[in-house]
């Protein structure tokens, strides 16, 4: 990532977000999702356009507990599989019955039923941040607050960055902990503890 990197939100603001698309959107269960694949999952932009049903769900059209992004739907060989987040999966399951969906739809479709394409969803998560005033916040910021909330928790978990690294898809260690903001204050508390 090369210049100024995208914004990590609170949890309060990420709130304030879900708060906002609820009952200022026409398509708040969509956005949600979106919200929840971007902080929840990760993903990118190009990811969550990618995202077809098929690899959400079983054979027999039930959701599954993991999704499984293959690389022709992600960075190069990035493909992974992530854990869905309990609130993701609320909602996936929410929307694939409000949209009667086949295998191989996307999950986020377009006002025309289409799939969003990449540059509509970083252009959405640009408006809806500008709306709210959310400085410095793009459609990669809930990439970096996923990627550095998971890597102030993994150990908590019995993980290590590797962990991470795996679930953020990166191919290099190093990538991933250019993701990773600061704290402050656990950087005193730590300074406290030796």
């Amino acid at each position: 990532m090369l210049g100024k990197q995208a914004k990590v939100l609170s949890e309060t603001q990420v709130q304030e977000l879900l708060t906002y698309i609820a009952h200022h959107t026409k398509t708040p269960l969509r956005n949600t999702v979106m919200i929840l694949l971007s902080y929840k999952a990760g993903l990118r932009a190009k990811e969550i356009s990618a995202l077809r049903w098929s690899m959400l769900i079983d054979s027999q059209g039930h959701l599954l507990d993991t999704m499984t992004l293959p690389n022709s739907a992600s960075n190069g060989n990035s493909g992974r599989s992530i854990p869905l987040h309990p609130d993701l999966r609320l909602k996936l399951l929410a929307l694939k019955y409000q949209e009667h969906v086949l295998p191989y739809d996307p999950v986020i479709r377009s006002t025309h039923k289409g799939p969003m394409t990449a540059p509509s969803i970083v252009n959405w998560f640009w408006q809806i941040y500008r709306h709210l005033g959310f400085d410095g916040c793009s459609s990669h910021s809930g990439r970096r607050t996923f990627i550095t909330r998971a890597a102030r928790k993994i150990s908590e978990a019995g993980g290590s960055l590797r962990d991470v690294q795996q679930l953020a898809g990166h191919s290099n260690l190093a990538t991933t902990q250019r993701y990773i903001d600061g704290d402050e204050v656990a950087k005193r508390k730590v300074v406290n503890l030796i």
